[in-house]
């Protein structure tokens, strides 16, 4: 059996983060399939493939699990309201 795996340079929300409690700026996502970003480098965050970027976070943590992968990252700056 196969599974998906990509590398990615860029972080597509589609507005599914959740804010990490107790940790200012530091947001989760889970993902379809198991993805690869850099990490502790500054990569774009855009809500959408096709929209535009909003800003700039890191990844600092990454959960491949049941053909998912759970992002934890630190959102640097951000360019429109979230």
């Amino acid at each position: 059996m196969t599974v998906p795996f990509s590398i990615e340079w860029k972080l597509v929300t589609e507005g599914k983060e959740k804010r990490e409690k107790n940790r200012e700026n530091f947001f989760s996502i889970v993902l379809e399939g198991y993805q690869l970003f850099p990490m502790d480098e500054r990569i774009e965050i855009r809500r959408h493939q096709s929209s535009d970027q909003i800003g700039f976070g890191k990844v600092v943590e990454l959960t491949w699990k049941d053909n998912q992968t759970i992002c934890t990252y630190q959102l640097l700056s951000l360019y429109s309201v979230n």
